[in-house]
This record gives C-alpha cells, sequence and structure tokens, in this order.
C-alpha cells in the first residue's frame, strides 16, 4: 500500500478553557471549522501558557471565493486566572506578510520561521530579499491594498499570488504602488517573487488584469538588506520529496458532522 502524508493538527492548548465571550466562542468556531484542512507551518507557544502563535496553511481555500488568501495566523491570548481565552487571526496572500503579523503580534522572529521543510524554495537570490523586505517591513513602508492567489488545484499548472501595496518610502514616491508578484513552479519546488512599480493603483491594477505588458520592475532591494539563511531553508526540498504544502486535493470539503467540537462558555 503506497504511503499517504496527513499533516499534524493545529495545537491550539485549550484544553480545560473557555471563550471570554459568546463572540469570541462563535469566531473561533467559524475559523477552526475545518481545521483538518488547517496545515501548521510555524506555531510557537510562550513559556508562561498565555500565548500561542500559529502559522496555517489552509487547504480548503480553493473552495472559497476565488483569489482566496492561503495562509490564517492566530494568536491566542489566555487569562490563566480565569481560565478564558480570546484571540485575534488573518488572512495572509503569502507567508512573509504572515510571519510579519505574527512577529508584531508578538511572536518571537525566530519562532515564525518555518517548521515544516517540504515545501518550495526561494529560485533565487532577489526573491529572498523581496521575502526578508516584506517580513520585516521596515517603518511600516509596505501597507497591503490588494491581493489575490491564482491556484489551479494541478500539477500543470503552479500558483500565482499578486500583492498590491502602497509603498510610503521617498525612494520610491514616483511609482509608489507596487505588485509583489509570487510565482510557484508547476511541480512545486520553487518559486520566484518580483515587485513591479507603478505611479497609480489604477495603473497596478489594469496591468494584473491585463498582462499586455512585462511587469515594470522596481530596482532589486539594497545589497545591505540582510538575507535569512534559515528562512530560504525552511522553505526548501529535503529528500523525502513530500511537500507539506502540497496542491490541495480535489475532493468536497468534509461534512459539517465531522466539523471539530465547539469551544463551549460555561452557563452562569
Amino acid at each position: 500500500m503506497a504511503n499517504s502524508y496527513e499533516p499534524p493538527r493545529p495545537d491550539y492548548r485549550l484544553d480545560g478553557f473557555e471563550a471570554a465571550t459568546e463572540r469570541t466562542e462563535d469566531d473561533f468556531f467559524s475559523v477552526t471549522l475545518s481545521d483538518d484542512m488547517l496545515v501548521p507551518l510555524a506555531e510557537h507557544h510562550s513559556a508562561d501558557g498565555r500565548n500561542t502563535y500559529l502559522l496555517l496553511y489552509d487547504r480548503a481555500a480553493i473552495w472559497d471565493i476565488p483569489g482566496t488568501a492561503e495562509y490564517v495566523t492566530l494568536h491566542i491570548t489566555r487569562d490563566t486566572a480565569q481560565r478564558t481565552f480570546g484571540f485575534a487571526h488573518e488572512r495572509h496572500p503569502v507567508i512573509p506578510l504572515a510571519q510579519n503579523w505574527l512577529i508584531r503580534q508578538g511572536c518571537p522572529a525566530e519562532a515564525a520561521e518555518l517548521s515544516q521543510n517540504h515545501g518550495p524554495r526561494p529560485a533565487d537570490v532577489l526573491t529572498a530579499r523581496l521575502e526578508d523586505l516584506l517580513r520585516a517591513n521596515p517603518d511600516d513602508r509596505y501597507t497591503v491594498l490588494d491581493h489575490s492567489t491564482d491556484h489551479p488545484c494541478s500539477f500543470d499548472f503552479g500558483i500565482e499570488v499578486s500583492t498590491l501595496v502602497h509603498d510610503s518610502h521617498p525612494a520610491s514616491a514616483h511609482a509608489p504602488y507596487r505588485v509583489f508578484l509570487e510565482e510557484t513552479t508547476k511541480d512545486f519546488r520553487s518559486y520566484t517573487m518580483r515587485e513591479g512599480a507603478f505611479p497609480t493603483a489604477e495603473a497596478a491594477d489594469t496591468w494584473v488584469r491585463e498582462r499586455s505588458v512585462p511587469l515594470p520592475l522596481a530596482p532589486a532591494p539594497d545589497g545591505a538588506v540582510v538575507l535569512r539563511a534559515e528562512a530560504a531553508r525552511a522553505r526548501s526540498t529535503v529528500s523525502s520529496g513530500v511537500l507539506a504544502v502540497p496542491p490541495a486535493a480535489v475532493v468536497p470539503p468534509r461534512p459539517a458532522s465531522a466539523a471539530p467540537a465547539r469551544v463551549r462558555r460555561s452557563a452562569p
């Protein structure tokens, strides 16, 4: 019988905890409804038990609205005295933006690095540099305006993600609207990221829709940008040849009866 790879489930560490409010309960249930489709890529649990940070890949995103981002971040906060929890969450088009969100929530930067070593790797140094910029987002220079993920769920085509941002850096004043274009090869072994520069958001949006000309590339990032070798290795392919984030299988979502148990608050 052929071996199959089943990724681990997210570790929320909520045994013995109740949602702090009914709204928290409902929101958490909604986000984790299909958590058998959420693949943990990075996680960190604080030593005092008060915080959990998760970076997850949503394999069910292909059944959502076309263009839906495939990465989900969660920051779970616990009141260890009251035994209650709250949480914040966000969707992100690319991993560096997800890591930036976790770091801003208080996750140690090294803990936001990917723990799964089976995904596609950066194809070149420029890709790694651009990812470093998005991950660090120095001085909040980038504001995400829009994004779209095109995942055909096929080994005949790769994945393409376009992220439109406004760049507030003075050097970008002539073309402050940037499109970060991430393209993963159809074998899902490597990917490139490139940065396009546009004078207006409308011009950037037109390029994304029409593709009538090549991407007008922004100048390459300064060579002084620190490359994170750990991040590049974390997304490299290992000898097993198994992908932690494979193309999502074309199967129907699981029935509602198989949904995870809801975290219930006690009656007053």
